[in-house]
């Protein structure tokens, strides 16, 4: 069952930025990206994470990934040092804004940032510079993370979790790359003012320039590359000047890459053929607003946001590590999250974020083998399965980690 994490297992692209930074018109041949644990040779290795519980069920399950990662690096000769950090709600309440100075400054030195959960119903009325959202705004432009990788695999065990038909929903294996630190979160003028007839109005500016478009479109292509060689160019180019640059320059992109099928659709159509053939995509890039509302929406094929992990990605630096779900303030406290998506997300930090192939697959496979046995929070609960907490899944996925024994690859001199 390892094959259905199969096409998370991509090269790691941190050399892809470091390469187009040197280069910005390179030759796309794969030769040219290597894995960063393809020159690690030490027996030992040490690296730091800055975790970012954050809030609601953040801390729950971050907690959680953190036990799981700790155990399965000690199988493969890592050691961890850990440092934990306030963001979103919680900082708001201990130091008064939602991404300290200090929060973004340890972050920035560490090897990767491993986030759980921000925001919630208390920090609600807040002005805008006081919610935990900003923070987590902040944070991705401090990191200058740019690329968000976010997987929708329906897994075998899962089928039946999904709202849609199991036709429909059996074999979805898609990858939403989202650009991640431009369009209209960021795009200036933004503001509140008055019209000519004297009324309240709010505007935000949808821009994106030539090299923010590059850039992720050349990720996007990468991605696709190594999994089934299909993209599809989400935009809204019937309407938006900065979609009609968003399409003008990743048709010409395209030209580097022959052999990636690309095509292209409009946000609208997208998210209606997301529910009615989702098998048709493989890799699907699109700008920051319709990113994160697709990803969303393909969360759902799967049975359960708290399944689906994400990456991003900048051009050095830490990757940024987290669960796609929410901070969930109904459930928090209360044992029922759902800590897969943040552990599947430790396994990405170890691929991506550090090139540790042979760890991350330990994850994935303790993963896949719990849900074998049959263990299921509430949110992916059904007939015939075992119901059990937060905790106890956390629990399961150890012990299966545990049972992997002894390491899949000897790092020994």
């Amino acid at each position: 069952m390892a094959a259905c994490f199969h096409q998370l297992n991509l090269t790691p692209i941190r050399s892809a930025f470091q390469s187009f930074q040197s280069n910005p018109n390179p030759t796309p041949k794969c030769a040219r990206f290597r894995s960063r644990s393809a020159a690690i040779s030490n027996p030992k290795r040490s690296y730091n994470i800055t975790l970012l519980p954050g809030d609601g069920i953040g801390p729950e399950v971050i907690s959680i990934a953190k036990d799981v990662l700790s155990l399965a690096a000690s199988l493969e000769g890592i050691e961890f040092q850990f440092q934990e950090m306030p963001v979103g709600g919680a900082a708001i309440d201990s130091v008064g804004v939602p991404l300290p100075d200090e929060t973004l400054s340890v972050a920035k030195q560490s090897d990767a940032v491993l986030l759980g959960a921000i925001g919630g119903y208390k920090w609600d009325k807040n002005e805008k510079h006081l919610k935990p959202e900003t923070g987590l705004l902040l944070l991705r432009a401090g990191l200058e993370v740019f690329a968000n990788l976010r997987p929708a695999t329906v897994l075998p065990q899962l089928i039946d979790a999904s709202t849609l038909k199991k036709e429909v929903a059996e074999g979805v294996d898609l990858m939403v790359v989202r650009e991640l630190t431009g369009g209209i979160y960021f795009g200036k003028p933004r503001g509140f003012g008055t019209n000519e007839k004297g009324e309240d109005i709010g505007f935000n500016t949808e821009l994106y320039s030539t090299t923010e478009v590059d850039r992720i479109a050349r990720i996007a292509f990468e991605t696709a590359r190594k999994r089934r060689g299909k993209l599809c160019s989400v935009d809204k180019a019937n309407v938006l000047e900065a979609s009609i640059l968003w399409r003008k320059r990743v048709t010409k992109i395209a030209s580097e890459y022959p052999d990636v099928e690309l095509s292209h659709m409009y946000v609208d159509n997208a998210a209606m053929q997301l529910i009615r053939n989702p098998k048709q995509f493989d890799t699907i890039v699109t700008n920051n607003i319709f990113g994160d509302i697709l990803s969303d929406e393909a969360s759902m094929l799967t049975g359960s946001i708290g399944m689906l992990p994400s990456a991003s990605l900048g051009e050095s630096g830490p990757g940024l590590f987290e669960p796609i779900h929410g901070s969930a303030p109904d459930i928090a406290g209360q044992d029922k999250a759902n800590p897969l998506a943040t552990i599947l997300s430790a396994a990405m930090l170890l691929r991506y974020g550090l090139g540790e192939e042979h760890t991350a697959k330990r994850i994935e496979d303790a993963v896949l083998e719990t849900l074998n046995k049959g263990f299921r929070t509430g949110d992916i609960h059904s007939t015939g399965k075992m119901l059990v907490g937060c905790k106890a899944m956390g629990e399961e996925v150890l012990r299966s980690v545990d049972s992997q024994r002894p390491a899949a690859v000897s790092y020994q001199n």
